[in-house]
């Protein structure tokens, strides 16, 4: 009993007074304690560096300015400039969503502002370009255009003999176009504009035969017409309906072209000096030559990410005289000319790449009908195969330079007879 007590009071004496403990412990426990606390200072010390490391960058990230959501590509522009409710459900739910710690796709989806090159594939889709109040554009087009024709006068003998004439007749064409436009978008909702080409032509001629089997002589020559005004044309487009979840964008547009290039017309067709069997034009025309009203409508729907859109037009040729129609350099003819009206449909898909880049691919078609020609004191008749059926395949992109400047190149290919072999235009338009 005596022993128990003695050594809980050595206990209590211990912890009241821990220098003393220290003394009557031996010299070895003494350095071990000493070299523990040598490492928790130096932890403590390495702790204190890491959290002085880890308030400075919160501070920095505290101080950088808050980026916004990234930009859903395929929004379509409606959602900012007609229908504010769902802009303001789009803004709502970006905003919850980076709350929440949404992932970067679910932020793509919430966020209602429309990439810059899903707008720019917006206007080129609808032809209605309303990212700013004015804009201006430049386009560059050259369109390719060879065609063979052979035509055999005569009969086979013996199944392998050939006896007539055989004539190939080829024309080359090559066509470059310079546009300029203006346009005037009036609230997003009204649209006008004025464009006016100036066009370059040169076409080669060729026509060589044989006779009976016998070889014959190729004769080529070659017109050029200089950069002359083409057809100068003004439009108004009214954008009547705004994409909701159910309904596209739709525009309806008016077109009206004035016949100030070069008519066809009474341009005589004289023979070359290279060839008898040649007959070349003295010109190339740069105009229809009549007056032309082009009502139309294009739609456009938004299917993320796809964006798919369709046009529908109609050309209306109006009758007009002409002092001389007949291309023989020795025969003067007025008369009127009829020229057949034209549809035109086309479709098509886009995809924005990014936010800078969108690509569409799209099928038109043109259906001309037949012409007529009325010379003074004589009947109506059609023109034989005037009549055409232009269809292409289009590959286009839209490319952001710049806040304000678009570049829109475009590969059309031809699909059939009548459609140039292939025509690439690039585009400038460029937003005030």
């Amino acid at each position: 009993m005596y022993r128990s007590v003695s050594l809980r009071a050595v206990v209590c004496l211990s912890t009241l007074f821990p220098a003393a403990a220290l003394q009557a412990a031996p010299d070895a426990d003494v350095a071990t304690l000493k070299q523990e606390l040598l490492e928790l200072k130096q932890r403590y010390e390495v702790q204190q560096k890491a959290l002085a490391v880890l308030e400075q960058r919160v501070r920095q990230v505290e101080d950088q300015p808050v980026a916004p959501p990234p930009k859903r590509l395929a929004k379509s522009p409606a959602d900012l400039k007609g229908n504010q409710q769902v802009a303001g459900r789009g803004a709502a739910a970006a905003s919850g969503g980076a709350a929440g710690g949404a992932s970067y796709g679910q932020s793509l989806k919430d966020d209602s502002a429309p990439a810059q090159s899903v707008t720019n594939l917006y206007d080129e889709a609808s032809g209605f370009f309303g990212g700013g109040k004015f804009s201006i554009e430049t386009g560059l087009t050259y369109a390719r255009y060879d065609t063979r024709q052979l035509t055999l006068n005569g009969f086979l003998a013996l199944d392998s003999i050939f006896l007539g004439n055989i004539n190939l007749d080829r024309i080359k064409s090559d066509t470059w176009t310079m546009d300029l436009t203006a346009r005037y978008n009036l609230n997003n909702r009204w649209q006008f504009d004025i464009n006016a080409p100036v066009i370059y032509r040169e076409s080669t001629y060729q026509s060589g035969g044989a006779n009976g089997g016998s070889g014959g002589s190729l004769a080529e020559e070659t017109i050029t017409r200089n950069p002359t005004l083409g057809d100068v044309n003004v439009g108004v487009a009214y954008k009547f309906l705004d994409e909701s979840d159910n309904l596209p964008d739709a525009v309806f547009s008016l077109r009206v072209k004035a016949p100030t290039g070069k008519d066809p017309f009474g341009i005589k067709f004289v023979t070359s000096p290279k060839s008898d069997s040649l007959k070349v034009p003295e010109s190339l025309p740069t105009g229809n030559g009549v007056w032309a009203i082009t009502p139309g409508i294009s739609l456009v729907k938004t299917f993320d990410p796809a964006v798919l859109f369709g046009s529908l037009s109609y050309t209306y040729n109006m009758e007009d005289s002409f002092s001389d129609l007949s291309p023989d350099p020795a025969v003067k003819a007025p008369g009127k000319v009829q020229l057949g009206d034209s549809f035109q449909i086309g479709a098509g898909v886009a995809f924005a790449l990014n936010e800078k880049m969108s690509m569409a691919f799209s099928v038109s078609d043109q259906i001309q009908r037949k012409s007529k020609i009325k010379y003074n004191g004589q009947d109506w008749q059609s023109i034989v195969s005037s009549d055409a059926n232009a269809a292409y395949f289009n590959v286009g992109m839209t490319i952001a330079a710049t806040e304000h400047l678009t570049i829109v190149p475009n590969l059309s290919l031809g699909m059939t007879q009548d459609a140039p072999d292939f025509t690439f235009s690039l585009k400038f338009p460029y937003y005030f």
